[in-house]
């Protein structure tokens, strides 16, 4: 069962998928799917490429973003802003928790001005994402 979240009317995220959860996202109406997860964070989840072969074998687009706390770029944002603006349709992003995700769609909707970051962090903890270091990490970006 997939426990997603909706963050636009066009990207949705959620924890760690599997290769049989691609099947229910393309049927959902999905066009687009990014990975924000390193490969081997969990011995248990499966690899990047198994799930960018099920979202081939659907017909859909599979972006790998992985990312940490502590590697998270202005270029992770511009990617993961690329992919959902290049999708022709709803995309959905996952890594272990769902937080990464909504972190890098929140840093782009901040640096493109719209909204902010405040605003972001508040609309993120109410639907369960702890995304306090936006402020600061938004700052870091913007200078460039």
């Amino acid at each position: 069962m997939l426990n997603s979240v909706s963050l636009s009317d066009t990207v949705s995220v959620s924890p760690q998928i599997r290769v049989t959860d691609v099947a229910e996202l393309a049927r959902l109406g999905f066009r687009t799917i990014i990975n924000n997860r390193p490969d081997g964070e969990d011995a248990m989840q499966p690899t990047g490429a198994d799930i960018a072969a099920a979202a081939a074998e659907h017909g859909l687009a599979y972006h790998s973003i992985p990312i940490t706390a502590s590697s998270l770029s202005r270029a992770d944002v511009d990617a993961f802003t690329a992919a959902v603006a290049a999708s022709d349709g709803p995309v959905f992003a996952y890594c272990r928790s769902g937080t990464r995700c909504c972190l890098l769609w929140s840093l782009g909707e901040a640096l493109a001005g719209h909204d902010a970051p405040g605003a972001l962090t508040q609309s993120a903890a109410a639907k369960g994402f702890n995304i306090a270091s936006l402020a600061a990490l938004f700052a870091r970006m913007s200078r460039r």
